[in-house]
């Protein structure tokens, strides 16, 4: 994902590899990661791209066929998957049990600069913290019907334990950014966690990632991308009318 120089930098910690907040253009905060120079969102929008990207192309394609969902997200960062994820449960009354993977988790300090309790009620602001207070490596009930599991490390080592999962959010920096996390490895790693019916979303349309996808068994069709992006990827484990 790209950056635009002359965006407002409101804050900077530190302690993380020197990341930043920027404002994004549809109001949103998104970070920036120094050492990589790269943005965790698209520019043109952070909350408008998860909302399309993850909510609306995958998890809404999901609760159309249950309503109880075991999902693992590649790349915590910020958490907004996640609360965007919860929002939708509790509207749904679904029940999703949340995996999210994360090497470089951010500080609580950083998360408390983000602006995304402008678009939050109350409730889900407070229920936002709790996402980020949460502690790793155990099962956290955030909701009665939303259940979150904190892995901090790398995809590569991360076993999943139980239930395979219906979706995946493959959220990683880009493949230039961290070519390691996108390998044919990591794509035959998410083959083996689907559901027969399960899918895996990602903002990113690379074409290497794609055919790594294919030669892990995944059936990858085309689908319109997020804010000008010309395409975005949603797989499948075996063809499913959408």
């Amino acid at each position: 994902m790209f950056i635009i120089v002359d965006t407002l930098i409101l804050y900077t910690d530190m302690k993380v590899n020197n990341i930043k907040v920027l404002m994004t253009k549809d109001g949103s905060h998104t970070l920036l990661n120094i050492a990589l120079n790269e943005s965790y969102h698209a520019h043109n929008g952070a909350l408008s791209e998860s909302k399309y990207v993850y909510i609306q192309a995958g998890l809404m394609t999901q609760l159309a066929l249950k309503k109880q969902l075991n999902i693992v997200e590649v790349g915590f960062g910020t958490g907004l998957n996640t609360i965007l994820t919860l929002a939708e449960a509790i509207k749904q009354n679904a029940t999703i049990h949340y995996t999210s993977i994360e090497p470089v988790p951010l500080s609580l300090a950083l998360i408390e600069q983000l602006n995304y309790g402008q678009w939050l009620t109350p409730k889900l602001a407070e229920l936002y913290l709790a996402i980020h207070q949460a502690p790793w490596e155990q099962d956290v009930a955030i909701t009665a019907n939303f259940v979150l599991h904190k892995y901090r490390g790398e995809f590569e080592q991360f076993e999943f334990v139980g239930q395979q999962t219906d979706l995946i959010y493959f959220d990683a920096f880009a493949p230039n950014k961290q070519p390691e996390i996108w390998q044919l490895a990591n794509m035959q790693k998410c083959a083996q966690l689907l559901v027969a019916d399960g899918m895996l979303v990602s903002y990113c349309a690379n074409g290497q990632f794609k055919r790594n996808l294919k030669a892990a068994g995944l059936i990858v069709k085309p689908y319109p991308g997020a804010l000008g992006r010309r395409e975005m990827t949603r797989a499948y484990q075996q063809v499913v009318k959408y």
